[in-house]
């Protein structure tokens, strides 16, 4: 009697019954990828020239407030394009000291090109420019993987696309609603919260009229919602530096104010909370405009320092609205706009030919090679289908139960899995042959069969194992969907070629006289 042979056969009757239990029905186990169930393949361009203009923006008006903070006044300082801005009215008495400023401030970033009366054109150096475009298009991919994973969708795709270096592709499995998923991935949900210096008004001229029509140096013009007792859009005086912005952020949910209308409650980051508490601190008893993306959603008056984490965004809001938010909020905002360039919907009726065929092909290649096993090696072939059959069972069952997504090249996988159980078990029966030809029993023939090709089985695995590693870590969708069946069949097939295999021919050969010759 073999040792814990009752053993052996309780942990290959647990494991299959384990893998049938995680895929099936596998319907609604196995998760199919966009070749397979249909969804959405998108296009995009990251219009980098957007981060490239924020640069320019922030810097200047970095460089404004140190020098107003050293008493330096000058005339002005306006961006002039994406990548310059320009100083004007520089006193001649304080020229040097602005010139050590600006150099403080954004010479790593720009370089200072003289003019003539006290102005200055600062451009943007070209590696920053080059910086710029990438971070913001990395930064790009980084928002709309995570705002897709949290919209629900099963192993999105989200990568580079094309040679231009500005394009994104995102593939978006089993999505029905495109609209929607487009809004939400391209929406910029900047969330900047700014004091209010006038307003509201009626409209933009009448609340410029106390400034000759132009918005004071430091102050911007922004629209919002009607309020109370007015019709149509209302307007804002507000500072240009924000109090805190979407950066300030910890977390973002969907909620309910103190009347029970839906709201977006979001809660700050420790830094986040010391400048707010700084600002509402100083500012009892003035507006505090809360701005998505440049239109002013409302304007609560600050009645008292505000020292908490936690606030809340009240307004005319639905609960799709409120939740999509807040999605959006809590996976940050995009560093540029998007320009969608390809769209294509991508019908089921292809997924349900290609599972069809993949089905059609697996079970033809399954039952060619059950013919050849049992004509060429007999009676032992049935071990060999057996272990193939339980190989392909715990291959769904991993992907089951890891939740991996079954795409065509995975298929394609599938389909090799078998090819590698049956070249796995035809260096184990050929080792056997030979034993057996050498003269020994059918259990020693089978010991020494198992124990010499088990270390060139073990090889060959461990190097396909480490090319399926490389093929995703590196790959793209296509290439990482068979990565991922090539990778779990490798282990499956291990387990199923040298153990279950064995405790098969050990059972069989258990049940009889030791003299008994092996049908192979």
């Amino acid at each position: 009697m073999y040792k814990n042979l009752r053993w052996k056969a309780i942990a290959v009757v647990a494991v299959a019954v384990l893998a049938a239990v995680s895929f099936y029905p596998p319907e609604d186990k196995i998760k199919l990828g966009l070749d397979l169930q249909g969804g959405v393949h998108l296009v995009l361009r990251v219009n980098t020239q957007d981060a490239l203009e924020l640069e320019t923006e922030t810097s200047s008006e970095q460089l404004s407030v140190a020098l107003k903070d050293a008493g330096v006044i000058v005339g002005s300082i306006r961006p002039t394009s994406d990548t310059t801005f320009q100083v004007d009215g520089v006193p001649p008495d304080r020229d040097q000291q602005f010139r050590q400023l600006a150099q403080d401030q954004v010479g790593l970033s720009f370089d200072r090109e003289t003019g003539v009366g006290g102005a200055y054109t600062y451009r943007m150096k070209p590696n920053i420019d080059v910086d710029r475009r990438r971070e913001a298009v990395t930064q790009a991919m980084q928002t709309i993987e995570r705002r897709v994973n949290e919209y629900g969708v099963s192993e999105p795709i989200v990568a580079e696309y094309g040679n231009a270096g500005n394009q994104i592709v995102v593939q978006l499995p089993g999505v029905t609603d495109v609209p929607r998923a487009k809004e939400l991935i391209s929406s910029t949900a900047v969330l900047e919260l700014k004091l209010v210096e006038s307003g509201p008004a009626p409209d933009e001229a009448t609340l410029l009229a106390p400034f000759a029509g132009k918005a004071p140096e430091g102050q911007e013009v922004v629209q919002g919602t009607a309020v109370a007792g007015q019709a149509g859009a209302s307007f804002y005086l507000v500072g240009r530096v924000p109090v805190i912005t979407g950066n300030d952020l910890r977390n973002a949910k969907s909620t309910i104010d103190m009347i029970g209308q839906p709201a977006v409650g979001f809660s700050l980051k420790s830094e986040g909370v010391t400048k707010f508490s700084r600002v509402t601190s100083a500012n009892v008893g003035r507006y505090l405009a809360i701005i998505l993306d440049n239109r002013v959603v409302s304007a609560p008056v600050i009645e008292g320092p505000i020292t908490q984490a936690d606030a809340q965004i009240t307004g005319t809001f639905t609960q799709q609205e409120v939740a999509d938010l807040s999605l959006v909020l809590r996976s940050g905002a995009l560093p540029a706009s998007l320009t969608y360039q390809q769209e294509e919907s991508v019908g089921p009726t292809l997924g349900d030919a290609s599972v069809r065929a993949g089905v059609q092909a697996s079970v033809a290649g399954l039952v060619l090679v059950t013919l050849f096993m049992l004509v060429y090696y007999k009676l032992a072939g049935i071990n060999a289908v057996l272990s193939i059959v339980l190989n392909l069972m715990i291959l769904m069952g991993f992907m089951a139960y890891l939740g991996a997504v079954m795409t065509l090249p995975g298929i394609a996988g599938f389909i090799l899995t078998i090819g590698m159980g049956v070249d796995s078990n035809v260096l184990i029966f050929e080792r056997i042959r030979e034993e057996i030809a050498n003269g020994k029993g059918a259990r020693q023939a089978v010991a020494a069969g198992f124990d010499r090709v088990f270390i060139t089985i073990l090889d060959t695995h461990v190097a396909s194992l480490i090319a399926a590693g490389f093929l995703f870590q590196f790959g793209t969708g296509p290439i990482r969907g068979f990565a991922t069946t090539l990778f779990f069949g490798l282990i499956s097939n291990v387990f199923t070629a040298v153990f279950v295999s064995r405790t098969l021919f050990e059972f069989s050969l258990s049940r009889r006289p030791g003299t008994a010759r092996l049908s192979i």
